[in-house]
């Protein structure tokens, strides 16, 4: 079955990773998942938390800007919402796998991921965009031996009896199944996020989406380690 976007059921959406797109934060990235761009910026502050008892500290904010789907939403002057503070809440989980906080100074680094444009995966899109941005704020203080592994994450679906990669929003939103899946470039996984939209799903229809969210993630884990080497 071919795909509104040309691409093979297995195949990534276009991707870029863009390095210092904010001067100030001490790492940032923005991240191109075909339509989804989403700006990742890492902050660096003196002090963790107190129960850290001085010891480094990870964690992560998501916003998406009023502009960035078809209407308009409102910015969430209180505090972030429900779906925002779950994202947030992967983020930081998935940021913290691999990272060894023992090992960094009395700091919290906080990483913001600004949703520019909405297309569907907008948290995979953060969680990997965040890792460039936080790698390169570790090594920007020297504590580039604290980032002991890859973190990056995609989106796997079933449309219409068949298993897709990278989920657009108009694929997302008629998804049989929509899932989504972190994993570390060791071969772990963080967290595995899957729905059945309208009938459930069976252990096949599992293997065959984890089979092709792996495969996506190893090329992401390309194509970050590219860009934290320019």
């Amino acid at each position: 079955m071919t795909r509104a976007d040309g691409r093979r059921t297995d195949q990534l959406r276009p991707i870029t990773i863009e390095v210092g797109a904010q001067k100030h934060p001490a790492g940032s990235a923005l991240v191109r998942f075909g339509g989804t761009h989403v700006l990742c910026a890492a902050s660096v502050e003196e002090g963790a938390p107190r129960f850290r008892d001085r010891r480094g500290w990870v964690t992560g904010e998501y916003a998406m800007l009023p502009g960035s789907t078809d209407t308009r939403s409102r910015r969430e002057r209180n505090g972030p919402g429900g779906r925002s503070k779950e994202i947030e809440r992967l983020i930081g989980r998935s940021l913290r796998a691999v990272v060894d906080l023992d090992a960094l100074d009395d700091v919290t680094i906080t990483v913001d991921c600004d949703v520019l444009e909405a297309d569907g995966g907008t948290r995979t899109a953060a969680i990997t965009g965040g890792w460039v941005a936080l790698a390169l704020a570790l090594r920007s203080i020297g504590q580039e031996a604290a980032m002991i592994g890859q973190v990056a994450a995609v989106s796997v679906g079933v449309i219409e009896g068949e298993p897709r990669l990278d989920l657009p929003y108009e694929e997302d939103v008629r998804a049989d199944v929509d899932m989504n899946v972190v994993a570390t470039a060791d071969g772990r996984l963080v967290e595995v996020q899957g729905t059945a939209e309208g009938a459930p799903f069976d252990r096949a229809e599992l293997n065959q989406l984890m089979d092709l969210a792996i495969a996506g993630c190893e090329q992401l884990f390309a194509m970050q380690r590219e860009a934290v080497a320019t």
